[in-house]
Order: C-alpha cells, then structure tokens, then sequence
C-alpha cells in the first residue's frame, strides 16, 4: 500500500512534533525520502537533512496530502492545497476539531478526506491512531491505516461523531499520564523522597506497567486485582483512588469530558 505513496508522492503540510514523528515512521517503513513534499515554515535541523522536498511546492497529483497543522491555522494553511481538491489525491487530516464538512467546504465535496486523530507516543512508534472518512475517502481508508501503522496501532471509527471521543482519550491522553507521573513523584516526596529517586521510580513504574499492560493477556480490572492483596498497603491506596465520588473514575470521566466537548467546540 506504501508503494501508492512511493510512486505518487505524499505531501505533508505541517512538520511539528506530530508531522515529524509520523514523516519519520514513513521513513523507517521504507517510503523514499523523495517521494514525500512537506510544507513547513520553520523547519528543524532534523527535517533540513532529511531529504525530502522542503518548501518547493506539491506535485500536480500526489497519493495523499496530509495536514498536520494546528486547528487555528487551518484555514490559513488550506489553500496552498485547494488546487489538489476534487481530484484522487487522498487528504488525511490529524487536527482536533476540524470538521470533515470543513475540508470539504474548502478543497471541494468530490474531495476524498480521511479524519484521523494519532496521539504523541508515535513518536517512539507505540501511537494509536483513530480514523473515519467521507463517502469520497472510504476507498482510501486502507492506505490511511497503511501510513498510520507506521507508528502504531489503528482502529477504525462507526463514524466521525466518534472523533472527539477519541481526541479526549487517545489524542489528548498521553498528558494525563504524564500528569500521573508528576503526581506520583510529587506524592514519593510528600512521604520523604528525594525529587530525584521518586521521579525516577514514578516514570519506571508508569512505564513498567503500561509495558505489562500492552503485553499481558489479561484484562487491566485483573492485572490490578493481581497486584492487590486484601488488607495490604495497595488496597489502602486503591480505596482512595477507586471510591465512586471523589476517587478516579469520576474524576476521569470529567476530564474526558471536558477534552470532548472542546473538540466540539473547536469545530463548529
């Protein structure tokens, strides 16, 4: 499928920390480096050497145009691509809030267009990409999972009402749990830590298990119970973070809450 992109080109508007980290899995996944034109303003030293077409235009009919710049300078960023609408160039977007209907209003409705909503950790190629498409883009859904595989899992949405569940989880979830690091040392050093030994064992706990986790068989309810014994120093803990009013869960679900609804937002 990779071969599509290799043959025709892919452009990539946009070369961030999102756009770096999946021109880089495309690299390693064996798309040529001149294969692929990026756009991009301020380029890093990395995205200097690397190869591709840097700020020298688009082809006149790449495979796919994947746009990689935040929501708020879409609109400003769209029309350097508009000539590529309603034709067979793929257009994936990974930004929050950004409407398929909006793309289509820009860059034409005949325009095949791949949502997609990857998250930070594909940047050590363990992201997890959610993607949907419009009626133009259904076709293209097998190389937009193609390219998102490069840096991780994919899963395919029942629709785009589903995106902004995913930006609250997946999209925007790689900051809570960089929060629960923080937390966890702030909580080591409260009981008498140095800074340094309870960030140390707060970061290889959180990655040890998230390790075990993506591993094992086993059900994350079970993993936890496996680590419980009744009465003893986790269980303590478990019924403060677990208690149904003021413990995790509920605290949890207002977050995502609150991650989703400004999705909405965002796109209307």
């Amino acid at each position: 499928m990779l071969d599509t992109v290799a043959r025709d080109g892919l452009v990539l508007l946009g070369c961030g920390k999102m756009g770096t980290a999946l021109l880089t899995g495309w690299l390693a996944a064996g798309v040529p480096a001149t294969s692929v034109w990026v756009i991009e303003p301020n380029p890093s030293d990395w995205l200097n050497a690397s190869g591709v077409h840097l700020n020298k235009g688009v082809p006149p009919a790449p495979a796919v145009a994947l746009l990689a710049v935040k929501p708020q300078m879409m609109g400003a960023a769209l029309p350097a691509l508009q000539a590529l609408g309603n034709g067979t160039t793929l257009f994936i977007s990974i930004a929050a809030g950004t409407s398929i209907a909006t793309f289509e209003a820009a860059l034409g409705p005949r325009t095949p267009i791949v949502r997609t909503m990857p998250n930070t950790p594909a940047m050590v190629g363990r992201g997890i990409t959610g993607i949907c498409a419009n009626a133009a883009g259904q076709s293209g859904l097998a190389l937009a999972r193609a390219l998102m595989l490069a840096v991780g899992e994919v899963v395919e949405l029942d629709g785009e009402h589903q995106i902004d569940a995913v930006t609250a989880i997946s999209g925007s979830g790689p900051a809570y749990v960089f929060h629960l690091i923080e937390a966890m040392a702030a909580a080591g050093v409260a009981e008498g830590l140095s800074p340094e030994v309870a960030m140390k064992l707060a970061r290889a706990t959180v990655c040890g298990a998230g390790e075990l986790a993506y591993r094992s068989p086993e059900a994350a309810a079970q993993l936890r119970i496996n680590v419980t014994s009744p009465g003893g120093t986790t269980a303590a803990a478990l019924a403060h973070l677990m208690d149904p009013v003021t413990g995790l869960p509920p605290l949890m679900a207002r977050a995502a809450h609150a991650a989703a609804e400004r999705g909405r937002e965002l796109g209307k």
